[in-house]
């Protein structure tokens, strides 16, 4: 990495995939995307390939299972090939950039497409799990019709730390596909992570997730994910702007 930057890729596994497709699930609104990678990295058996670290993250202390652990961390396996980018804290502004240099610099090599999921608010409880998509190339474009996916057709942004990540694919011409999700405005949103993966990421990415736990452990799910939720909501207001603003 350059010296002038202050983030790294520190690997602490193998990965024999070479065209892995890339999922991510950093928390955004409705925390649809931190759910639905979860759902997919533990079901899927994938392995910790390593860990982003920079001086811009959050200073805290991740754990699980009795050991602390890095807060931004990528998995991979390759049935199928399948790797996926999490965080369990909220990343600030000022690491976008950051977090977009590590993506295209240390991990591009090992993915051949991403995918990036963003939460928009429900107007109504029936909009709820409603799946739009994005894409950076033609052939993408191709393919979430191919999975029945429907295709935005007004114009729209996205920001926050997803906004940034595929306008640094697009920029650098890394073949990406957006999926906006509508999601509860207030709470974590299970329901709406299971409609993302059910009727956008299965056809799209081709492989088979059991997701009845999301919504038989919709409230469990709430609990454990509301502390990461009051967080984003105090960077969203100190950032005087909504991490998923400017979508519309």
């Amino acid at each position: 990495m350059p010296d002038s930057s202050n983030v790294s890729f520190h690997r602490s596994g193998e990965l024999d995939a070479e065209s892995s497709t890339l999922i991510e699930g950093l928390p955004g609104h409705g925390l649809v995307a931190s759910i639905a990678v979860d759902q997919i990295t533990d079901q899927l058996g994938l392995e910790e390939y390593g860990s982003i670290r920079s001086d811009s993250f959050p200073p805290v202390a991740s754990f699980t299972d009795g050991m602390v652990q890095d807060t931004v961390r990528v998995h991979g396996g390759t049935d199928p090939d399948i790797m996926t980018l999490k965080s369990d804290v909220p990343i600030p502004e000022d690491a976008f950039a950051d977090l977009s240099q590590c993506v295209l610099e240390e991990l591009v090599d090992n993915f051949s497409r991403a995918i990036f999921l963003a939460g928009a608010p429900a107007q109504s409880e029936e909009q709820q799990g409603d799946v739009i998509g994005v894409a950076t190339t033609e052939t993408l474009k191709t393919d979430l019709e191919d999975a029945g996916i429907e295709l935005a057709e007004d114009s729209g942004a996205v920001g926050g730390v997803t906004g940034a990540l595929v306008n640094a694919c697009y920029q650098a011409d890394v073949p990406a596909a957006l999926l906006l999700v509508r999601a509860d405005p207030r709470l974590p949103d299970p329901a709406a992570a299971q409609s993302v993966i059910e009727t956008a990421l299965e056809p799209l990415v081709e492989f088979d997730i059991d997701t009845t736990e999301l919504r038989e452990q919709a409230e469990e799910i709430q609990r454990q994910k509301q502390q990461v939720a009051q967080q984003l909501q105090q960077t969203q207001e100190q950032q005087d702007e909504p991490v998923r603003g400017m979508f519309r």
